[in-house]
């Protein structure tokens, strides 16, 4: 399952982009992999991300794992559904289990991001 309009990173993370703000949450393979989900250390709110950078971590019942950001920006929402019901994340990565909302520095980053058929490619590469 990996939807169109969407862009991804190599570490699992994908950006839906409108306008100058920019939704992240991690992919279906990156929460399938780490099993259910049971807690998730949010960003805070007016903080400052670089691409790449970690912006916390995702504990599952088997594992604890960072999460990093796609893209540059500031974080201007983060999704408070999570701290209660983090198994959103499992249920639904592209939609209800979003994580936070970044308004972007540099839109321009989106070109470094993968679509949707580079991210299937990617993960082919990774099953090898």
């Amino acid at each position: 399952m990996i939807p169109g309009g969407l862009l991804y990173s190599s570490n699992h993370e994908w950006v839906k982009v409108d306008g100058k703000t920019g939704r992240v949450g991690i992919t279906h393979y990156a929460q399938e992999a780490l099993g259910s989900v049971v807690f998730i250390d949010l960003p805070e709110e007016g903080a400052r991300v670089a691409a790449g950078e970690n912006m916390g971590v995702i504990e599952s019942v088997k594992a604890a794992s960072d999460y990093y950001t796609p893209v540059s920006g500031t974080v201007i929402a983060v999704n408070g559904d999570l701290p209660d019901a983090p198994e959103l994340i499992n249920e639904d990565p592209y939609g209800r289990g979003w994580i936070a909302e970044i308004e972007l520095d540099n839109p321009a980053e989106q070109e470094t991001l993968l679509d949707a058929e580079g991210y299937k490619e990617l993960l082919a590469g990774e099953k090898k």
